[in-house]
């Protein structure tokens, strides 16, 4: 097939952003336009010359609008197969111009949602002829260019330049693919909105940027979503695969903080291994760092507050990927950048999603995010003794890492610092005999530190365990058949424990 040359337009945008540079250049090049309401009013405005739709249907815009792009002589000029000799036949038949460009937006569903509108306003920002014209135009891409994007105006420009007005079929299969994307992400968007059962799911994410692998150098990655929504990179190379896991992780582990005293967390594979609260930001990565030192080598460094010069000086001696603050001053983000592949991030406050998506064999796996924080009102004390106030406030500061740990996993902390954790074990002894080993590797005592667990204990081995390393006080969700075992050792020890009645898996 030849290549077409557009000589015939029909544009028709909820926003005008952009639209004056592509009108030109149509004007320009002899194109004839054909628009409607507000656009036309726009082109008229410019000083060119347009045909109203109205004119072309017989039909004025009726139903407040509602209709007024859908007429035959509108998708006749759109749908017809310039090959068929039957479909021109028809054309001249019932005088139909043939459409070789179609500039259409979508009214802004999205953008309504967002803002709170009522129901009335919502269902009215629901495209019909728009999205008719989009899909209409992209079926027939053969002999009809579609724009349904004002970003793709000006590569539209260069593309139209560079073809002499006669894109190459290749080209009109591309803009055809982002129309359909453009469809498909609308009604998926319509269809979340008013669902109300949850249980079909819809995604459509057309932002995406590709990673320099997956987790592996032999695996291709691809991040979707606007990242940018919820960190700025001020530095350093481009973020990978696993930086973004980390990140995640670490993004969400600080967010039980973010309210609070100067907290720094240090995280490797997803999990933390340094985490302290101090009235001091130094301090607290001071701390942080010194749970596990050798860990932090190349982890994800994140603060609660904007990172200060006497901080950066002490991150700025540890190698490390990703450093995340809500703002550095401006001493010190000069200073972390020295390193030339460090990541530095602003995170900025934004929503964050409601649910966690995985793939799991052929399908998916949905959940609501654990978004339950354990709180002092929440805890049931079930034995004789009673933690003493710092102790629960080191037991929520335990469970909160805990929460955000692989499971099974066991928390030792002591003053708001965290001293180790044992992760992802497949028995509950096993990240307690973990944990006690770190933390006595790097001189920490335990006398006196609290142990916070994601599960229950199904036997009393664990606050047996605890016991003979000196920690007097234990917060766990409970819910164990054998709970009265694990009770009866801690009121013969004098350990206090507490019940949250909350488990918090991660698997």
């Amino acid at each position: 097939m030849s290549q077409k040359k557009i000589k015939s337009a029909l544009i028709s945008v909820f926003d005008k952003t952009g639209l004056e540079p592509l009108i030109n250049l149509l004007v320009d090049q002899g194109v004839e336009l054909y628009s409607t309401g507000g656009t036309e009013t726009f082109i008229r405005n410019l000083g060119h010359e347009v045909n109203a739709v109205e004119d072309l249907t017989g039909y004025p815009s009726i139903l407040g609008g509602r209709v007024k792009t859908l007429h035959p002589k509108v998708f006749g000029g759109i749908l017809n197969r310039s090959q068929l000799p039957s479909d021109q036949t028809e054309l001249e038949t019932y005088e139909i111009p043939a459409l070789d460009l179609i500039v259409v937006d979508l009214y802004p569903f999205e953008k309504t949602v967002a803002d709170n509108a009522s129901e009335s306003e919502i269902i009215e920002k629901i495209d019909i002829g728009g999205i008719a014209l989009i899909r209409a135009a992209a079926k027939n891409f053969n002999d009809v260019f579609c724009i349904s994007n004002k970003e793709d105006y000006a590569s539209f420009i260069e593309i139209f330049k560079s073809f002499n007005g006669a894109p190459d079929l290749e080209t009109r299969k591309e803009f055809a693919v982002k129309a359909f994307h453009t469809s498909s992400h609308y009604d998926s968007a319509i269809f979340n909105h008013f669902d109300n059962k949850n249980d079909r799911l819809k995604l459509s994410v057309g932002e995406s940027q590709i990673l320099r692998y997956g987790e592996n150098p032999h695996q291709n990655g691809r991040f979707f979503g606007v990242l940018e929504d919820l960190l700025e990179q001020v530095h350093g190379k481009a973020i990978s695969y696993n930086n973004l896991l980390d990140i995640d992780a670490a993004v969400n582990l600080m967010l039980e903080f973010y309210d609070g005293k100067p907290a720094f967390g240090i995280l490797k594979h997803n999990n933390a291994c340094g985490f302290a609260v101090r009235d001091k930001l130094s301090k607290a990565y001071a701390d942080a760092l010194a749970a596990d030192p050798v860990s932090a080598f190349g982890g994800v460094l994140i603060s609660n507050k904007p990172l200060d010069l006497e901080t950066a000086q002490a991150v700025h001696e540890l190698f490390c990927e990703v450093v995340i603050a809500p703002e550095f001053e401006t001493e010190a983000l000069e200073l972390l950048k020295q390193k030339k592949n460090r990541i530095l991030l602003i995170q900025k406050e934004t929503a964050m999603s409601s649910q966690t998506i995985r793939t799991c064999l052929n399908g998916y796996l949905v959940q609501d995010k654990d978004t339950k924080t354990d709180q002092k009102e929440d805890l049931t004390k079930v034995t004789i003794v009673e933690p003493t106030f710092s102790e629960v406030d080191d037991l929520i500061f335990a469970s909160k890492i805990c929460k955000h740990t692989k499971s099974n996993t066991i928390i030792l902390a002591t003053g708001q610092q965290l001293l180790a954790s044992g992760t992802g074990q497949k028995s509950r002894v096993d990240p307690l005999h973990t944990s006690i080993n770190k933390a006595k590797s790097f001189g920490f005592n335990l006398d006196g530190a609290v142990m916070a667990s994601d599960a229950f204990f199904p036997f009393p081995d664990c606050v047996e365990i605890a016991d003979k390393e000196g920690i007097k006080a234990v917060i766990q969700p409970g819910g164990s058949i054998k709970d009265k075992d694990s009770i009866s050792y801690c009121d013969e020890h004098k350990m206090a424990m507490v019940f949250t009645g909350t488990r918090h898996f991660k698997h």
